[in-house]
């Protein structure tokens, strides 16, 4: 069981972002270990309620009973954020005042040894948010071809070594822990060359693979602008490149009339905007915040508004969830 303090990142910033008011309904895509989730039901109170998202099984348990005090305006599911939409409709949780994405792993997963996200321990190679999901990093390390596997690491690794660490990958199955695959990296590019691990970004690629992430980002993205009321907020925490340049292409797309082609002398498109941005530089922790939680050095923040109208009234406080 996850036992590690959780300390969220740009707490005040987040909720400052989310614009959180008394009353409001919010969604909180990646639940983590709930310290966002907490300070949004502090600053909804009263009535404020909070749907909570983790694909994580042990997020779920903690979170439930860490916000215990909150039973009666919070609904946690154990689900990934690229179903929101379906999630919403089930639950009735819509039209929503504002929608938080803080992607990445948690702490807790960092931290738990037989989860094989980190190579800081000897674990299996798992790297799954959820054990309901079947495919692990051993089953890709282990079954991918080696055009497969040099492609994965150079796209979602961003790794100039990916064809070299690939093929040294193949030379040496069978690989079952995180340590093995560690060293297995290591050699392939022949030792360490600066304060990161080599393996840093072969890890971060096949756990986006096992996971999905890119894919349920952008499917999610897409859902948050169908349940969030005008004036709703979309906040979107982002620890790397790859998912920030999805949520910047989308940000800006989302908030443009049109999107046609330059060359194209007339609008064939029809896109309308929906999204206003709200910064047009993202937001970074301030050098405090990473003194105190180094973790967080890598995050960046994005914010936006949806337009159409005034912001969605704020909840009655005797309100209930549908519970379907």
């Amino acid at each position: 069981m996850l036992t590690v303090a959780h300390k969220p990142v740009l707490l005040r910033e987040t909720i400052e972002a989310l614009a959180v008011q008394p009353g409001g309904r919010y969604i909180d895509c990646t639940l983590g270990g709930g310290g966002h989730s907490l300070a949004i039901l502090e600053a909804s109170a009263p009535g404020g309620q909070l749907l909570g998202i983790d694909a994580d099984p042990e997020a779920i348990r903690n979170v439930t009973e860490r916000l215990g005090s909150y039973r009666d305006s919070t609904l946690f599911v154990n689900d990934n954020f690229g179903s929101l939409e379906s999630i919403c409709k089930k639950y009735n949780f819509a039209p929503v005042h504002g929608v938080l994405f803080d992607l990445g792993l948690s702490s807790g997963q960092l931290d738990d040894d037989p989860r094989g996200f980190s190579f800081q321990y000897d674990a299996a190679l798992d790297m799954r948010f959820g054990p309901q999901q079947p495919t692990t990093a051993a089953d890709v390390v282990n079954n991918y071809n080696e055009y497969e596997l040099a492609e994965i690491i150079k796209e979602y690794g961003e790794e100039p070594f990916a064809r070299r660490i690939a093929h040294r990958i193949v030379e040496s199955r069978p690989i079952t822990t995180t340590l093995q695959l560690a060293g297995i990296v290591e050699a392939a590019v022949g030792g360490r060359h600066g304060k990161i691990h080599p393996a840093t970004r072969t890890f971060q690629a096949l756990r986006i693979e096992v996971n999905h992430e890119l894919e349920n980002l952008k499917t999610g993205l897409q859902a948050a602008l169908k349940v969030m009321g005008p004036g709703g907020r979309l906040v979107v925490i982002a620890y790397h490149s790859l998912e920030d340049r999805i949520v910047k292409q989308f940000m800006q797309t989302e908030s443009k009339d049109c999107i046609c082609p330059t060359e194209l002398p007339v609008c064939q498109c029809n896109h309308k905007a929906i999204l206003h941005i709200i910064t047009k530089k993202v937001i970074f922790p301030s050098a405090e915040e990473i003194r105190t939680n180094p973790r967080s050095r890598s995050a960046r923040m994005r914010i936006a508004e949806k337009v159409g109208g005034t912001m969605v009234k704020a909840i009655p406080s005797n309100s209930r969830f549908s519970r379907n």
